[in-house]
């Protein structure tokens, strides 16, 4: 398994997540079709870029008072004994009626960010959002009022979420396009493989803003991509 030391989490975060998708399409390509979001989502703050750090996963509900035991404080443990930094994935379990409690606001982005998370991916709802933690990242499903009778069902799970299929310490990069797994043991190979897919494209792209662009002048920026290594 490849190290993810801070430098390489660095690397990552310079990229986009299509980037990221693009590039393990070379190095995993049995990944093409799973292993990001596939259902829209809501970007709070696509200035901050792209964030990367290891998932630490929940469920929960909002419709209807919890039945079973309180289990935050527990929750909030598991946050702060995992890896950091840290990236939150919470499924939203009300069905239809998903978003109709937020658990996310200004306390709890604060809260999350002291325990070391970079941000949060969710199919749930949002709010406060002038009141988030500063440089607290949220993709969530959609933008709500209040917060209901959110509470965490469970936690440390495997969970889908817009889509996406993520277990616990698993490593994800997400920023305004939504969110992908990044395998460990091919982390260190993101990096070059999203520079050896620039410098094709950057051919292509070339010639498509050159003065007099046609089919011919495309199929030989093809050709000199393909060339490209």
């Amino acid at each position: 398994m490849s190290e993810i030391d801070a430098a390489l989490l660095a690397e990552l975060t310079k990229l986009d997540t299509p980037t990221v998708c693009n590039a393990l399409e070379t190095v995993v390509p049995q990944r093409r079709g799973f292993g990001y979001t596939t259902q829209p989502l809501v970007c709070t703050r696509p200035e901050l870029g792209s964030m990367v750090g290891f998932a630490r996963t929940a469920t929960i509900r909002a419709a209807h008072p919890a039945d079973t035991k309180n289990v935050s404080q527990d929750y909030y443990a598991y946050i702060d004994e995992g890896p950091k930094p840290a990236i939150i994935l919470i499924q939203d379990l009300d069905g239809e009626a998903r978003g109709y409690g937020s658990f996310w606001g200004e306390v709890n982005s604060n809260i999350h960010k002291g325990l070391g998370c970079l941000g949060l991916v969710t199919d749930g709802s949002v709010r406060d959002l002038p009141d988030i933690a500063p440089g607290f990242q949220m993709l969530a499903d959609r933008v709500g009022p209040s917060h209901a009778f959110v509470h965490v069902v469970a936690y440390g799970i495997d969970i889908n979420v817009s889509g996406m299929r993520v277990s616990d310490t698993e490593l994800v990069h997400a920023d305004q396009h939504g969110a992908v797994i990044i395998p460990k043991d091919v982390a260190a190979d993101v990096p070059e493989a999203a520079a050896a897919i620039a410098r094709k494209e950057r051919v292509i792209i070339d010639a498509a803003q050159e003065e007099g662009f046609n089919m011919a002048r495309l199929r030989k920026a093809w050709g000199d991509s393909a060339e490209i290594h």
